[in-house]
């Protein structure tokens, strides 16, 4: 998944003004950044972004600033093998190849922005296709072009204000998702037990469906209270939900299924269900805990990938 939100709010900060937009669209090896990676830069130089972690973006620059004066969209490859160890390139040792295009009609219409904004923030995924020999960006996936899809950002809905949640919540922000604290016991979900973070207090299958949950949501079950997990879970199952996960041991978690299975949920969709959550990673203590689910987390997101 390409972490590109903070590009797209800027596009649209920026709306009027000359721009152009630096796309990785291959990648071979140790590559710094992956795939459908974007690198925005304004006519005054300002830019947002990174196409490859501060290896090759002052070349990139140059490109770019080429670009907004006139330049017609091109692709440039970089990599080891483009000379010696003061010529840009990737001391990685990776190569990636980067298209510049300008942010205007009959390149990346900057109306684009919007859609992927717009679609995002109704957890939709928008697939955009970019035929490379002119530079022009569309919706959709068309044949033999550079397809990049933008997902929603990543999520993490937390069902239960318990001691876990606690050590989850900044493990989630420092990898960069959005965590959501679920729990209708008014005792348990308050700020003052977590700071700064969004809280819930709906009953959980409400809260977690409101959400619209998809493949970049993640919904984790702590409570250990089943009138709690149980309805979570489920609206969790009847959606395209990235990750599912629930606390609790071997058996408890056999118990879980057997009542998930008696109210319609075939085994195919159970199986969803990571039980017990996260990575055994041997685990004792609530942070390392959190951090297993953290690893589980990750590891489910990419396997969707």
């Amino acid at each position: 998944m390409n972490d590109n939100g903070a590009v797209i709010r800027k596009a649209i900060e920026w709306r009027g003004a000359p721009m152009a937009l630096a796309t990785v669209i291959s990648t071979w090896g140790s590559a710094p950044r992956p795939r459908g990676s974007h690198m925005l830069v304004h006519q005054d130089g300002r830019l947002e972004g990174s196409i490859s972690g501060g290896c090759v973006e002052t070349d990139v620059l140059q490109r770019a600033a080429e670009v907004i004066a006139g330049r017609p969209a091109h692709v440039h490859r970089y990599g080891v093998a483009d000379g010696d160890a003061w010529e840009v390139g990737l001391p990685c040792g990776g190569e990636i190849a980067v298209l510049v295009q300008p942010v205007r009609a009959g390149g990346f219409a900057p109306g684009l922005f919007d859609r992927i904004q717009a679609d995002s923030a109704q957890g939709r995924a928008l697939t955009l296709s970019t035929d490379l020999e002119i530079g022009v960006t569309r919706e959709g996936a068309e044949e033999g072009a550079f397809i990049n899809r933008y997902d929603p950002p990543r999520q993490l809905l937390i069902v239960g204000a318990v001691q876990i949640a606690q050590s989850l919540v900044p493990l989630a922000q420092a990898i960069g998702v959005k965590p959501v604290v679920i729990d209708p016991r008014g005792r348990f979900l308050t700020q003052e037990r977590f700071p700064g973070v969004e809280l819930d207090d709906r009953w959980p299958d409400e809260a977690v469906a409101a959400r619209l949950p998809g493949e970049s949501t993640a919904v984790v079950t702590l409570s250990h209270d089943i009138k709690i997990d149980d309805p979570a879970l489920a609206a969790a199952l009847r959606a395209p939900t990235g990750y599912v996960a629930a606390l609790g041991s071997r058996r408890s978690h056999a118990a879980r299924l057997e009542r998930l299975g008696a109210i319609g949920f075939d085994p195919a969709q159970l199986a969803r269900i990571d039980g017990p959550a996260g990575l055994d990673i041997g685990a004792v203590g609530p942070a390392e805990i959190a951090l297993s689910i953290a690893a589980g987390m990750i590891a489910g997101f990419n396997a969707e990938a």
